[in-house]
């Protein structure tokens, strides 16, 4: 029986993928490579890591930004090779938003992809990049199986006022609630914790997932009881262009008195705020770490002060905080970032061992802090894999 799946995780401007090998039911799969699709002048650019017997990949693929198929035939026909005899069982894909139906994976179909759509205005600037390869890969291969993980869907384990918003309730009842997002990701860090520290599942637990989108999760039992991220990627705390928690007063300024329609404050939103509209410089937080401006150094200094902020607002969904895990590409990558988060944190407990932290791999507290402190990367692909893979054996 087959036991690769590709999975697919569509960006604005790339696809990562992944290639994994599904050890069993219960285990979390393993990579074999990983790579990128990404868009050149005219053309997209294929590249992979290959282990475990698995081919590498660096080839251009002509096709337009809109025109995915060509780029994905390649690859497809480069899983295969990595595959072997058995060939590949699925290609699975990461949905953004699953909205208050999906909150499970599914093998997709035209009813489901079509239901996918119709969550677009609910994510506008990400569902459609989502859906983009799953399109090219139906048209191109209809018989190939395709399944969707949500990233919503871990979320919907909260209960009650993690869920709600204090506006009226007609509008909850249209589906305007807190959704929460980064879900694939939270999964593998639980149960990637819980491999790390056996039995360690009842730990209050704060996931920080930090990266250009950047948000918190308050895990309890392996599940999550509170997000950063509500009804949409923009909520919680700062990003690389997006500015978090925003007084919606600030909207209706900009509405009133500078005729701001809905078509500009999205752009502002998504693309102008967050570290690159407090520093007017850059998004990425390696640039904005080595600039030393004082513009640069503002940006840096509300990332800390709304992760730390956020953190302890966690804690209170928790009732505590047992353990801080960082992850994502600052998350797993800043140790500067990772020690001022810790350093506000410190009344809660917190203390990070220095050499630890520089080195940034598993724990990175001392021995006396009252916080466990961790550094785990994470795996959204292998959960799509391990989804994938679920589901189609579900089928058999």
């Amino acid at each position: 029986m087959a036991d690769i799946v590709l999975s697919l995780n569509a960006g604005s401007s790339s696809v990562k993928f992944g290639l994994h090998r599904i050890a069993g039911p219960t285990t979390m799969p393993v990579a074999v490579a990983r790579g990128a699709v990404k868009a050149e002048a005219g053309a997209w650019r294929l590249t992979a890591e290959g282990s475990d017997g698995a081919p590498g990949l660096d080839e251009a693929v002509t096709g337009g930004a809109d025109d995915l198929a060509p780029a994905l035939m390649r690859l497809l026909a480069w899983a295969e090779d990595g595959a072997g005899p058995g060939g590949l069982l699925a290609v699975g894909h990461r949905v953004v938003h699953g909205g208050p139906r999906y909150a499970d994976p599914v093998r997709l179909t035209p009813e489901h992809v079509a239901a996918i759509e119709k969550l677009t205005p609910l994510a506008p600037l990400h569902q459609p990049r989502c859906l983009a390869p799953i399109h090219a890969l139906m048209a191109v291969r209809p018989v190939l199986r395709q399944t969707a993980s949500f990233d919503t869907a871990f979320h919907r384990t909260m209960t009650g006022p993690a869920t709600r918003y204090g506006l009226p309730r007609e509008l909850e009842a249209e589906g305007i609630r807190r959704y929460g997002f980064h879900g694939l990701s939270y999964d593998f860090i639980a149960h990637r914790l819980e491999t790390l520290e056996p039995g360690s599942r009842g730990l209050r637990t704060v996931v920080a997932h930090l990266g250009n989108g950047a948000s918190l999760c308050a895990l309890k039992d392996g599940k999550s009881v509170d997000t950063t991220m509500g009804f949409s990627v923009l909520d919680g705390l700062l990003m690389g262009t997006r500015p978090g928690t925003l007084d919606p007063g600030v909207l209706v300024y900009l509405m009133r008195e500078h005729a701001y329609g809905a078509e500009a404050l999205e752009d502002m939103l998504y693309h102008r705020s967050g570290l690159l509209g407090v520093s007017g410089r850059s998004s990425d937080m390696r640039e904005l770490l080595a600039d030393g401006s004082a513009e640069a150094t503002d940006a840096v200094d509300l990332f800390v002060h709304r992760a730390a902020q956020q953190i302890a607002v966690m804690a209170t969904s928790l009732g505590g905080l047992d353990r801080l895990v960082f992850t994502g590409g600052i998350g797993e990558h800043q140790p500067q970032i990772r020690a001022a988060i810790g350093r506000r944190l410190a009344f809660l407990g917190i203390a990070e061992d220095p050499v630890l932290n520089d080195a940034g791999q598993g724990q990175i507290s001392t021995d006396d802090s009252r916080v466990s402190v961790r550094v785990v990367p994470t795996d959204e692909e292998a959960v799509i894999a391990r989804d994938a893979a679920a589901i189609c054996r579900a089928g058999e």
